[in-house]
């Protein structure tokens, strides 16, 4: 019989019911033009379904969906599934909303003369780099769309969008967490006097472990210690002395600019990724 329309959101965009009776929104181009709640569409004229998370959020994205036109939403659909099939990332569902909803104002503001500058762009690019990487085929898919030529500062805008939605954290604290990291980056650099390979193996786990450990410091949710560990830590701290003496450095600077405390785990791994970096 096709799909039950309870809502129309817009010419592309309609609300229906699923089998489990939750809302779920639909889309498809002209899916809902003349059409009334009731009526009924075709399954085969159905391009996609979105659920999110819980109501509040799913009421949110109606909203939006309801004000502006369903490609972008398709932009951002095909910015999470580079992300997760190409590059392994989980994404919160809250990325529908914020991506979606910046990439309709990036486009508005081009078409007003208006370009943001990304005052982090180049850290982006060295410490996100496959966010930054999404973020310019996303990019690509607007200049190809839209024939808008948008700045590497968008695509790094968009690639913060990303981690937020990888860390789950608030947009804001991403800020912190890539100061955080490059301030890290910068203490193992001239502690060691080195050059890092930005393409090796094991500066990218380095990256992928700040990233989630900054994003623990900031949320609190530090390791817990772990009497087990505690050995390998006292094990890890003699034969590693050098990375050790690093590690001291970065815990000084946690907490004195951010007030941050380090456990003994946290400094356990951050001995082992050091040393596997400095290639000791």
């Amino acid at each position: 019989m096709g799909v039950k329309i309870e809502r129309v959101l817009n010419n592309n965009t309609v609300v229906s019911i699923d089998d489990n009776g939750k809302e779920i929104i639909v889309m498809g181009l002209g899916i809902a033009f003349q059409k009334k709640p009731g009526s009924y569409i075709p399954k085969a004229k159905v391009e996609k379904t979105f659920s999110l998370d819980n109501k509040a959020m799913n009421n949110k994205f109606m909203e939006l969906v309801s004000n502006i036109p369903a490609e972008y939403v398709m932009l951002t659909e095909n910015a999470i599934k580079i992300s997760e099939e190409r590059y392994n990332k989980k994404l919160n569902n809250s990325i529908y909303i914020l991506l979606t909803d910046h990439i309709y104002s990036a486009i508005q503001r081009y078409k007003n003369g208006i370009q943001l500058k990304n005052a982090l762009l180049w850290d982006i690019k060295r410490i996100y780099k496959d966010e930054f990487n999404i973020g310019l085929e996303v990019i690509q898919s607007i200049k190809e769309k839209f024939n808008i030529e948008l700045s590497e500062d968008e695509a790094a805008f968009i690639a913060l969008h990303i981690v937020n939605a990888e860390l789950d954290v608030e947009l804001g604290n991403v800020t912190v967490i890539t100061k955080l990291i490059q301030d890290i980056l910068k203490i193992v650099k001239y502690n060691f006097s080195i050059t890092f390979d930005e393409d090796s193996l094991n500066y990218h786990r380095f990256l992928t472990h700040l990233k989630f450990f900054a994003q623990r410091l900031i949320s609190d949710k530090v390791y817990k210690e772990d009497d087990e560990k505690n050995e390998l830590y006292d094990m890890v701290k003699k034969n590693y002395s050098i990375s050790f003496e690093c590690v001291k450095k970065i815990e000084k600077l946690l907490k004195e600019e951010y007030k941050y405390g380090v456990t003994k785990d946290e400094k356990l791994y951050l001995m082992i990724h050091i040393s596997k970096i400095i290639d000791i």
